[in-house]
């Protein structure tokens, strides 16, 4: 079974592939043709937790175990460490195994440009990131991929943090920009929040043709959009089962979740343009099954 650094997992991973893949797994999610069961989750040493994510098929099995240790920022290691592997499921037998942080930064993103592509009825043209941290990479990295013309605001609680990035990340296109931690830009499109923030880091009044991406709220506690934007919006998840325990934003608004709508159900009929749209990610092992089954094919 071949093991995949972290650069190959990417390699093996583009964007617009990998979103191809997750738009059918999330029909056969949906459909009950993938099986993925709630996370199992672990506690490890004094403060981390050790997550368990399989995910089956017909064709392909996954099993992502991570582990999350906060306390190694100050030894100076990654917060995250981990890995998925992959078996053929009608032998059991074991494929390769990819890179688990990569995985997740970049099947997480890829998540985000399908809720943009099924809920907006154009491309956008100007986006808005807020944080900086290895999601805000992975996005901008998706971003460039799928819409290579787009402007893109960098926004953080510290302006110059996000002048650092986008020093960091710009490279020779001019359209990555930061924004001052006090103000939005005049006109975005999407607006994506890539924080582990426990309060709101945007409530702003909702706006028809505007679309938010939230991100990074994965647990009750956490919170990157506010009740009044939640409130006005349409709202839709991910994954609906996971969003019930894990989407602290729509957990702390109170959201009546009748209310709440899967992705899925967007993919045949787009909503309308007139009412704001709030896109809530929480994660599924059934999105790294669809990176696996994408790395499996780019491996010929």
């Amino acid at each position: 079974m071949q093991i995949h650094t972290a650069q190959q997992t990417a390699d093996l991973l583009p964007f617009d592939t990998l979103v191809g893949a997750l738009r059918t797994a999330a029909r056969e999610y949906a459909e009950g043709a993938i099986t993925s069961p709630e996370r199992m989750v672990v506690p490890l040493g004094k403060d981390g937790v050790m997550l368990s994510m399989p995910a089956v098929a017909g064709d392909i099995a996954i099993h992502k175990l991570v582990n999350v240790q906060p306390a190694n920022v100050a030894r100076g290691l990654p917060t995250i460490h981990g890995q998925v592997a992959a078996f053929d499921s009608a032998t059991g037998r074991p494929l390769f195994t990819l890179d688990g942080p990569v995985v997740t930064g970049r099947r997480t993103a890829a998540v985000s440009m399908l809720g943009i592509e099924t809920l907006l009825p154009t491309r956008p043209k100007t986006f808005l990131v807020i944080g900086t941290g290895t999601q805000a990479v992975h996005h901008v990295q998706a971003i460039r991929a799928l819409h290579p013309t787009a402007i893109v605001w960098v926004r953080s609680r510290s302006t110059a943090k996000a002048h650092e990035f986008c020093a960091l990340y710009g490279g020779e296109r001019a359209n990555l920009f930061a924004c001052p931690a006090d103000r939005l830009p005049d006109a975005v499109d999407v607006v994506i929040t890539v924080t582990t923030s426990k309060r709101p880091v945007y409530d702003e009044d909702a706006l028809a043709g505007r679309l938010i991406v939230a991100v990074g709220a994965f647990t009750p506690e956490l919170v990157e959009i506010g009740a009044s934007t939640i409130g006005q919006s349409r709202l839709f998840v991910d994954d609906l089962a996971g969003a019930r325990h894990e989407a602290g934003d729509f957990i702390q608004a109170g959201v009546d979740w009748d209310e709440v709508s899967p992705l899925v159900e967007a993919f045949a009929s787009r909503p309308k343009p007139d009412r704001p749209i709030v896109f809530k990610t929480v994660g599924c092992a059934a999105w790294d099954l669809a990176a696996c089954r994408t790395a499996r094919n780019g491996r010929g």
